[in-house]
């Protein structure tokens, strides 16, 4: 009976804690997500309750989940460089420029960016148009917002920004596609970087990134062109490292911290160091080869690169894919 009795109560207890358990687990749930629906009340055009409808179209995605653990970017730049220098995406970009050219000459014109710039940022990001993402963006962003805990506070942010960004343009919640993280159109602008830096560069009164090329054109080049691209400055350039000492200072940081008249002393080689002013900055970058490192001075243009996609092998990728296209165009 003692037994039974104890049993019992075990079992009572457990209930009760599982039951408390639960309750605490979905109040720790909720609580984000009416924190969130009551800032997005204060800081879009929509209310409380149509926030709430919003957020209960959207899904839960385990395969964006997967797909944002496994980045490209984590890949040593020998595999890396393999994705996008193709001959395939090289003569794809020519045909692009081909194609676009007057537009491109326009963007050049207006922005100071040069063409194969652009060419080679929508050649990376989308193969020109062919794969623009399938996942709703509002999944995409919720999905990364609330169950991604590592960048919950940047996709909340982004969140916000596509519920302003789809009541300026009249779009349905659910309507536009992107990326697993919530990139949308020829140039995979986030929310918050389409509210700030697309254009209606063909002037029909739209700006459209999704479907019309020539404002992804004007887009990506007024994008570069407000991180302050600086026309016919230098990108990236080779350098050789003396001592091993030198190529300490060399990583995948993408910070300009280092004088290129301070190069020499340091042990780091920089062919026609003279050409460029000494005070001039750059960051000291390794990139692994197979079976060695090569090494490489990013001057602040590489770095304006990088305010689009914040890893070096993506700069790298977007700078090479640009002169192979250039150099097919104009040997």
């Amino acid at each position: 009976m003692a037994g039974t009795m104890k049993r019992t109560l075990l079992g009572i207890f457990l209930t009760l804690f599982a039951t408390l358990t639960n309750a605490n687990a979905e109040q720790e749930a909720t609580e984000p997500m009416a924190a969130f629906i009551a800032k997005a009340a204060e800081q879009t055009p929509f209310s409380a309750e149509e926030v709430r409808s919003l957020l209960q179209k959207a899904q839960k995605r385990q395969s964006i989940l997967d797909a944002i653990a496994r980045p490209a970017e984590g890949k040593p730049w020998y595999q890396y460089r393999k994705i996008f220098l193709t001959p395939q995406r090289i003569n794809a970009g020519l045909d692009f420029w081909r194609k676009h050219d007057a537009t491109l000459r326009r963007a050049e014109q207006t922005f100071k960016v040069p063409a194969e710039i652009i060419v080679a940022i929508i050649g990376v990001e989308t193969f020109y148009g062919r794969h623009k993402g399938s996942y709703p963006v509002l999944d995409a962003l919720y999905t990364l917002g609330f169950h991604y805990p590592p960048r919950a506070a940047f996709f909340r942010k982004e969140l916000i920004e596509f519920l302003r960004l789809t009541h300026e343009e009249g779009w349905p919640a659910k309507s536009p596609l992107g990326s697993y993280a919530g990139a949308m159109g020829y140039g995979q602008f986030i929310p918050s970087s389409y509210r700030h830096y697309a254009i209606d560069f063909d002037g029909d009164g739209h700006r459209d990134l999704i479907n019309n090329e020539i404002d992804a054109i004007g887009s990506v080049a007024n994008y570069f062109h407000q991180h302050g691209w600086r026309w016919q400055a230098p990108v990236v350039a080779p350098v050789r490292m003396r001592t091993w000492q030198a190529a300490q200072l060399a990583s995948r940081r993408i910070t300009l911290s280092t004088k290129v008249g301070e190069l020499a002393r340091l042990g780091v080689e920089l062919k026609n160091a003279q050409h460029y002013d000494p005070e001039t900055l750059v960051m000291l970058l390794a990139l692994r080869e197979q079976g060695r490192k090569r090494y490489y001075a990013g001057f602040h243009n590489f770095w304006v690169i990088t305010r689009y996609n914040r890893s070096p092998l993506y700069a790298m990728a977007v700078y090479q894919l640009a002169q192979a296209i250039r150099e097919k165009r104009q040997p």
